[in-house]
């Protein structure tokens, strides 16, 4: 997220941090380079340009120029104006109205709003407690009543649909009717969209609108799209009103201009960005913390919060001890792989840390993730309780079963045996690598 714009910025201040002195020419050349990194990333060049303004404005004042450290305040100069761009705070879901509510979810076709309706119904049941139903308002897409189903099931949310009418009115007003009776909470509509907006897609919008009534209305926006992404926006702010919007594959665009163009073009907020592939890959947009991810400070606070969904304190506890008296097996080194595929893409996890904490030199192999979990789960439990017991045999039943190399089962079992032994030695609290993944 954000790769390619981080890397602009990093060589920007590069030549800011470190001096002890700093001119008005050292940080307009600076800001050059920041204004063609922002226009490279796509964003609106009247964002850019007003940006640019308003930073070189407060780092050229004597103050700054004379700090202790000039290149650190110009840095979190830019820190705060990206905050600002972004709207300063993470901005909540309305969830204090009379059930069941409706969130109206609009967009072009393509830009992820089936998908989107899933995430949303599991972050409201998995972080605010609500009963969610995801209403087949999208009669337009060949087989997207079936797809809403099929998301839905993953979500764990309730679903309605009406198969037998091309009315996404009566769809919506069905979904809030069966919400009521059903004691659901909030409804989600997934709407149908275009490849383009245009008037028969404005027209049914508005009457699905008009009858819905939603409590939310969020503008679904494919973050690969950049500039065109606002465009779109200020189309359907015209004719239809939302109250925010939610990026998606943001994971899969290295250049942001969506994100940093949309607040400042449409004055709404971004409520949500969307990542990955699984329905728990939507996150709230914090303006501070993607900033810091943005200038290459990491998310550290993100990062624990995804640990924390997936690891509880009794599991945290035994497996300290488990740790401090050397009894750590293959199984729990399996249980271990599994909540850490939970937490998301390993690259993901590592951008989320502050640069200077990054290891440097590694590729990442996500797919040993995967090896290395069939490996083990080839194993019966008495191997994975007591790997010693392994012999020639027995390995190559395990890399047959796993559809792997005897090569590949010595290499797990011999870097299993290494970090064993790391972890006996190891005294402080500095953490470790899963080895096989970073190299």
């Amino acid at each position: 997220m954000f790769d390619t714009l981080s890397e602009r910025l990093s060589e920007a201040f590069r030549k800011l941090t470190g001096r002890g002195v700093l001119t008005e020419s050292d940080v307009k050349q600076a800001m050059r380079q920041v204004r063609r990194a922002l226009l490279e990333a796509d964003v609106n060049f009247i964002v850019a340009r007003d940006f640019i303004s308003r930073v070189s404005e407060r780092a050229t004042g004597e103050k700054i120029l004379r700090s202790i450290d000039p290149g650190k305040q110009v840095i979190k100069i830019v820190n705060d104006e990206i905050v600002e761009l972004l709207g300063r705070e993470a901005t909540p879901l309305d969830t204090s109205g009379q059930p069941p509510m409706v969130y109206l979810l609009i967009g072009l076709q393509g830009s992820g709003k089936t998908t989107t309706a899933a995430r949303l119904a599991w972050w409201l049941q998995n972080n605010r407690g609500r009963r969610v139903m995801l209403a087949a308002c999208d009669l337009q897409r060949p087989a997207a009543v079936d797809q809403l189903e099929r998301v839905a099931e993953d979500a764990g949310a309730g679903f309605f649909s009406m198969r037998d009418t091309t009315d996404p009115v009566r769809v919506v007003r069905g979904a809030v009717a069966e919400a009521k009776l059903r004691s659901y909470d909030i409804v989600i509509a997934d709407t149908a969209g275009r490849l383009h907006v245009d008037e028969s897609l404005m027209k049914e919008l508005e009457a699905v609108s008009r009858a819905a009534d939603p409590t939310e209305t969020l503008l679904v926006l494919d973050g690969l799209s950049g500039q065109d992404a606002v465009s779109v926006a200020e189309a359907f702010q015209e004719r239809i009103g939302y109250t925010g919007s939610v990026i998606t594959k943001m994971d899969g665009d290295s250049r942001g201009g969506a994100a940093l163009s949309f607040r400042a073009v449409t004055g709404k907020p971004i409520k949500f960005i969307g990542t990955g592939e699984k329905v728990d890959g939507l996150e709230v947009m914090d303006p501070g913390r993607l900033a810091g991810r943005i200038l290459g400070m990491g998310d550290v606070v993100g990062l624990v919060e995804k640990a924390q969904e997936t690891y509880d304190i009794d599991e945290a506890m035994k497996l300290e001890k488990k740790l401090v008296s050397n009894s750590f097996t293959l199984e729990d080194f399996a249980g271990e792989l599994g909540r850490l595929k939970k937490m998301g893409s390993l690259s993901d996890l590592l951008g989320m840390l502050p640069k200077g904490m990054r290891p440097r030199g590694m590729e990442i192999d996500e797919s040993q993730f995967t090896k290395m979990s069939a490996i083990i789960g080839s194993m019966t439990r008495k191997e994975r309780l007591h790997p010693e017991i392994i012999n020639g045999s027995r390995r190559k039943r395990i890399a047959m079963g796993s559809g792997t190399r005897v090569n590949d089962v010595n290499r797990l079992l011999r870097e299993f045996r290494s970090m064993k032994k790391m972890m006996k030695r190891m005294k402080s609290g500095k953490g470790m690598s899963i080895p096989g993944i970073l190299r």
